[in-house]
């Protein structure tokens, strides 16, 4: 099996994590323009996509202190995540 074609907001999500891993939310939104970055993620996540999340409790980012920031990055293996196959097999889509 291999993995899903990623188009739109999407691959640019996808190939920006893979490029900078670990990257930060803020740096999505604003230095490419994608408002609903966590959206995106969760969409590759439904895709099958190993993305880890960890909440940076705070950031300094241009200048500002920012709290509570996701930061992203690729798990291993980047796609299927653990137990993916699996849920599909069982029906569980989510």
């Amino acid at each position: 099996m291999k993995a899903p074609v990623v188009s739109g907001q999407c691959a640019e999500v996808l190939s920006l994590i893979r490029q900078h891993q670990p990257l930060l939310s803020l740096v999505l939104t604003a230095d490419h323009a994608i408002p609903e970055t966590a959206a995106r993620v969760h969409d590759l996540r439904a895709m099958g996509f190993n993305i880890i999340t960890r909440i940076v409790a705070e950031v300094e980012f241009r200048g500002r202190i920012r709290r509570n920031v996701a930061l992203y990055s690729l798990g291993v293996p980047e796609w299927p995540y653990p137990g993916f196959l699996a849920d599909k097999e069982r029906g569980r889509d989510e």
